[in-house]
């Protein structure tokens, strides 16, 4: 009986789930405003949804996709450059913050090779009764210093990209 009933209604519903308004497109543009729409000369979208996502590229930025060179893993293209003093200054600051993280990360570096006892941790309590842990944690701690090992190449090489420090630059 219930199925009938259904079967009854769902025809009597079906206009008022499709009871949306029409959708204008008005160049790159949509709207559901049919007024604005036919001042403007906008075509109405036949079949189907419009799905509309904000906060697209900001304006005068291209649309295009990326480089392929850019997306394979090249270089990232350099910053923008400024006038003169302002340059300088920029780039003095990034070498001092990549030198701040380039001695931080030597740092940690020597904290874990020095944990780490050339594949041989000390074995904790916990450890003794769990020879698991143990073989986890001197993973975990390979793994660690493979990582910050290669943090500090990446770091060197971006200090080798800047230009030289102030100091070193002559005046003309």
């Amino acid at each position: 009986m219930k199925k009938l009933l259904v079967l009854l209604l769902l025809p009597l519903l079906a206009p008022l789930a499709s009871a949306q308004s029409t959708i204008y497109r008005c160049g790159n543009e949509y709207t559901n405003n049919a007024t604005s729409a036919k001042e403007r000369g906008c075509k109405p979208v036949e079949g189907g949804h419009v799905t509309v996502i904000h906060g697209g590229p900001p304006p005068g930025a291209s649309a295009a996709p990326a480089a392929p060179a850019a997306r394979s893993g090249a270089a990232p293209a350099p910053a923008p450059r400024a006038e003169g003093s302002a340059q300088r200054v920029r780039d003095s600051d990034a070498r001092a913050i990549l030198q701040g993280e380039l001695a931080k990360s030597q740092e940690r570096l020597a904290q874990l090779e020095l944990e780490y006892n050339n594949g041989s941790p000390e074995r904790s309590a916990l450890e003794l009764r769990n020879p698991q842990g143990y073989i986890e944690r001197t993973a975990s701690l390979k793994a660690q210093i493979a990582r910050y090992q290669s943090d500090i190449a990446g770091l060197r090489r971006e200090i080798a990209r800047l230009p030289a420090a102030a100091a070193d630059v002559p005046v003309n």
